[in-house]
C-alpha cells in the first residue's frame, strides 16, 4: 500500500498500475479540507514510485465523488477576498499537480461526478464511465463558479460554447449525453466499468494511447480564431445576461473569466479563475445559495429521520374531495407509487380530479417524460368512488373538501368511522384551526393538518400542522408520506393562518396600506418583481390566489390577531371581493385579464380597480415600497419563530422559498434579515413603526442584534 488514509487510498497493483481509490469513512465521497491533505499525500505518494506507470483512479461508493463539502462554506467565504484566493489557489494547485504526474491516468465514473469530482476527473487523460454516471459542474446553482480548473480545462476539451452551456445552467448530464459532448471518452455497463478503465490504462501504458497529446490542449490557449472568440462569448454573454439577470452574478462571471483567459495557458487561466471564484465566493447571491442548500438539506434531513422514526408505513392512501385540488393531491401521490382513493359525493367532482390528474400526466407525456405505459399506471394507481366503502383499507386519509369548517368538521368525522384505528387522518387546510378542526375526531392523536400548495405536482411544500393532541407517531407517518410524495414537508404548530399565511398577509396588509396611500398597484408589482425578486408582486399574486379566497383570509387573520392584523378599512382586496372581481378565476381583480389576437393571455392594469380605490396618486421610492412589504413579512417570520411555530431559521426560509416563491438568490427571509444586518433592518423598521404593530419589531430581536446573534444557530424560542 502506497498510501491509506481516511478518504483516500493508493496501491501499486500488477503491470506497474496504481490504483487511486475514493472511499470516505461516511455515505458518500467528497471534497472536504482533509481531504486535500489526503490528496496531497497520494500525488506525492505515486510521484515517488519508481515502479508506476499509469494510475487507475476509482471510488468505493455508488457515486463516484458528489463535489466539494458545502457545510465548509460559509464560514470559509468570511475571509476577506485577497486572503480567499491563496485559499481556492491551494485547491486547484492540487489538482494541476495531480494533472502534471507524468503518467497516464484513467478514471472510471460511476453515479455522481459532480462539482470537484467532474474537475477532478477532467484532470485525469481519459474517463470511462458506467451508464449510472451522471456529470456537471452544478457549482452556479449556489451562486459560485468551478474553482478547480472546470472553467480552465472543460473549455479546452469540448469548446467554450459548449462548456458555458454546462457551467452556467448547473445541470448534470446523463453518461451518454457526456459522451456525445466530448466530455467521456466510453461509456460501459457497470459490470464491465473497471475491465473497460484497466484496457484503456493499459493502451496508454503500452504507448497505443498517446495520452501527453490528450493532456496537452488543457495547458494550452484556447484555439479560437478572434472572429471566432467574438461571436462565442458575445453570444453567450446575451443569452446569460437575459436568462440569469442581475440578482444572479455568477454564470456572467464564469463566461467572463473564460473570455479572458482564453488566450492564457493553464497557469495564466487558472489564476483568473481563482480571483472570479474568491469574487463570486464574497457575494451576497452566494451566501443565500449556499444557505439555501444547507436548509434544504436540514428539511430533507428531517425528513428522512422522520421516515425511521414512522411506525406506520402508508401503502395506501385516500383522498376527500375530488376537485382541482383533490385531483392534484391524487395525481402525486400515485405518480410516487402510492395508490390512492378519490372519494367524492357526485360523479362530476369525480371527473374533474381525473381530468385535472390527466392533464398533468398529458402535459409531461407532451414533453416526453413520460411514456403511455407510464401514464397509464399513474391512472390506474387512482380509484374514483363515490363510497367510502373504498376508504376502509388506507393508512391515511387527506382531506380536501371545501374550506368550510361545519363541511369538514362533518367530513372527517364521517371518514373515522370507516377507517381502521390506526389510521392517520388529515386535513388539507390552509386557514382552519387544526385543534377546532380536532374536536369533530375522537382519535384526536391521528389527526393533523397537511396543507398542500396548488398547483400540488408543482408546488414543493408541504405544511404538517401539528395540533395539540396530536402524537409524534402520527407526525413521523404524515412527513414520511409527503416525503415519499416527493414532496418538502416542514412541521409547524396549530396557529391562524399556521406559518406560510400568517408570515404572508402581513405583506399584502402593507401593500393594501400603500395603495391606500396613493401607490400605483402596478408600480409595486414592477419593484417587487424586478428589484426585489418575486415572481409576482403583490397585485398581481392576490388575483392569482384569488381576491375572495385573500379577502376570507384576511378575516381569519385578524380574528387571529386581532391587534396586529385587524382589517384595514377600504381595504383594496375588499373593495374588489364587493365588487365582484375576484381576479384571474373571474377576468378581473386588480389587473383585467384576456387573450390578445393570437390567443396568448393578456394582463392590463384594470381602470376598473384605480376607480374603486379612489386616491390620490403618490410616488414611493423602491426602497420605501420593499421595506413597506418586507419588514411586516420578516417580522412576522421572527414572530413565528420566537412563539415555535416554525422550528428552525432553516425550515423558516425554505418555507418560504418553497411556497411562496421568495427569492433564491436572497436565500429566505431570515437570510434576507441577516444579510441586511438586524441592526439595519430594525432602524429601517422603525421608522414605520408609527404604522402599525406588523412593522414594529420585537424584543427579541432587538436582544439578538445587541448580542450579535445569528437566527441559524440560536434557539430563540419563547413559547
Amino acid at each position: 500500500m502506497l498510501f491509506q488514509g481516511k478518504s483516500l487510498s493508493a496501491e501499486l497493483l500488477d503491470n506497474g498500475v496504481v490504483e487511486f481509490k475514493f472511499d470516505a469513512e461516511g455515505s458518500v465521497n467528497k471534497f472536504d479540507q482533509a481531504t486535500f491533505e489526503e490528496y496531497k499525500a497520494v500525488i506525492a505518494a505515486i510521484n515517488n514510485c519508481d515502479e508506476a506507470k499509469g494510475v487507475l483512479i476509482t471510488s468505493g461508493k455508488a457515486n463516484f465523488i458528489v463535489g466539494a463539502d458545502i457545510t465548509e462554506f460559509l464560514e470559509i467565504f468570511k475571509k476577506p477576498e485577497n486572503e480567499l484566493i491563496p485559499w481556492i489557489k491551494q485547491g486547484s494547485d492540487v489538482f494541476d499537480a495531480f494533472e502534471d504526474i507524468e503518467l497516464p491516468k484513467v478514471v472510471a465514473l460511476n453515479g455522481f461526478a459532480l462539482g470537484g469530482g467532474c474537475e477532478f476527473s477532467l484532470a485525469c487523460e481519459y474517463r470511462i464511465a458506467d451508464t449510472t454516471c451522471s456529470i456537471g459542474l452544478p457549482e452556479v446553482k449556489l451562486g459560485l463558479m468551478p474553482g478547480f480548473g472546470g472553467t480552465v480545462r472543460l473549455p479546452r476539451l469540448i469548446g467554450a460554447d459548449n462548456a458555458i452551456e454546462w457551467m452556467s445552467t448547473g445541470k448534470a448530464h446523463k453518461a451518454e449525453q457526456a459522451l456525445a459532448a466530448g466530455v467521456l471518452d466510453a461509456v460501459v455497463a457497470p459490470e464491465n466499468l473497471r475491465e473497460a478503465a484497466l484496457t484503456t490504462l493499459q493502451q496508454a501504458i503500452d504507448g497505443k494511447l498517446d495520452w501527453r497529446a490528450k493532456r496537452l490542449p488543457k495547458l494550452e490557449p484556447l484555439k479560437l480564431s478572434p472572429t471566432e472568440t467574438v461571436m462565442t462569448f458575445t453570444t453567450c454573454k446575451g443569452m446569460i445576461a437575459a436568462k440569469a439577470g442581475k440578482h444572479y452574478p455568477a454564470p456572467m462571471t464564469t463566461v467572463k473569466t473564460i473570455e479572458a483567459a482564453a488566450g492564457l495557458g493553464r497557469e495564466g487561466a487558472m489564476a483568473l479563475e481563482n480571483q472570479g471564484f474568491a469574487a463570486l465566493a464574497k457575494t451576497d447571491a452566494a451566501t443565500a445559495q449556499i444557505g439555501l442548500f444547507l436548509a434544504d438539506q436540514v428539511v430533507k434531513g428531517k425528513a428522512k429521520k422522520a421516515g425511521k422514526l414512522a411506525t406506520k408505513s402508508v401503502e395506501r392512501a385516500a383522498v376527500l374531495g375530488a376537485g382541482i385540488m383533490g385531483g392534484g393531491i391524487a395525481y402525486q401521490s400515485a405518480y410516487k407509487g402510492t395508490p390512492i382513493v378519490m372519494k367524492d359525493i357526485n360523479n362530476q367532482a369525480l371527473d374533474l380530479g381525473l381530468t385535472t390528474a390527466a392533464g398533468i400526466l398529458s402535459k409531461l407525456a407532451d414533453r416526453g417524460r413520460i411514456n403511455a405505459k407510464k401514464m397509464a399506471g399513474v391512472l390506474n394507481n387512482i380509484t374514483p368512488t363515490l363510497s367510502y366503502d373504498s376508504v376502509k383499507d388506507v393508512d391515511i386519509v387527506v382531506e380536501a373538501v371545501v374550506e368550510n369548517p361545519k363541511v369538514k368538521a362533518a367530513v372527517l368525522a364521517e371518514v373515522e368511522t370507516y377507517v381502521a384505528e390506526d389510521a392517520v387522518i388529515t386535513s388539507n387546510t390552509s386557514t382552519i384551526s387544526i385543534d377546532l378542526l380536532a374536536e369533530s375526531v375522537k382519535r384526536k392523536d391521528k389527526f393533523c393538518g397537511m396543507h398542500f400548495f396548488n398547483p400540488v405536482n408543482k408546488m414543493p411544500l408541504v405544511e404538517i400542522i401539528r395540533g395539540k393532541v396530536t402524537s409524534d407517531e402520527t407526525i413521523a407517518t404524515v412527513v414520511a408520506y409527503a416525503a415519499k410524495m416527493g414532496k418538502s414537508p416542514i412541521v409547524v404548530n396549530d396557529c391562524p393562518g399556521f406559518y406560510i399565511n400568517r408570515v404572508l398577509f402581513p405583506y399584502f396588509a402593507g401593500f393594501s396600506q400603500l395603495v391606500l396611500e396613493g401607490a400605483d398597484f402596478t408600480a409595486v408589482d414592477k419593484v417587487m418583481e424586478k428589484q426585489f425578486g418575486w415572481p409576482m408582486g403583490p397585485a398581481y399574486l392576490l388575483d392569482v390566489v384569488g381576491i375572495d379566497t385573500a379577502d376570507h383570509c384576511t378575516g381569519v387573520m385578524s380574528a387571529g390577531f386581532p391587534t396586529r392584523m385587524a382589517k384595514i378599512d377600504n381595504d383594496p382586496v375588499s373593495a374588489l371581493y364587493n365588487a365582484n372581481r375576484l381576479g384571474q378565476k373571474n377576468g378581473g381583480g386588480f389587473f383585467d385579464y384576456g387573450k390578445d389576437k393570437r390567443g396568448k393571455p393578456t394582463k392590463v392594469a384594470a381602470q376598473a380597480a384605480y376607480d374603486l380605490f379612489k386616491v390620490d396618486s403618490k410616488e414611493f421610492t423602491a426602497d420605501e415600497i420593499i421595506a413597506r412589504l418586507m419588514v411586516p413579512m420578516v417580522n412576522e417570520v421572527v414572530r413565528c419563530l420566537e412563539e415555535g411555530v416554525v422550528d428552525t431559521a432553516a425550515e423558516a426560509d425554505m418555507g418560504l422559498i418553497y411556497g411562496l416563491g421568495f427569492p433564491p438568490f436572497r436565500g429566505g427571509p431570515i437570510r434576507y434579515l441577516e444579510t441586511v444586518g438586524l441592526t439595519n433592518f430594525i432602524e429601517m423598521a422603525d421608522k414605520f413603526a408609527h404604522l402599525g404593530e406588523i412593522y414594529q419589531v420585537t424584543e427579541g430581536m432587538r436582544d439578538m442584534a445587541a448580542s450579535g446573534k445569528s437566527y441559524f444557530t440560536t434557539d430563540v424560542k419563547t413559547a
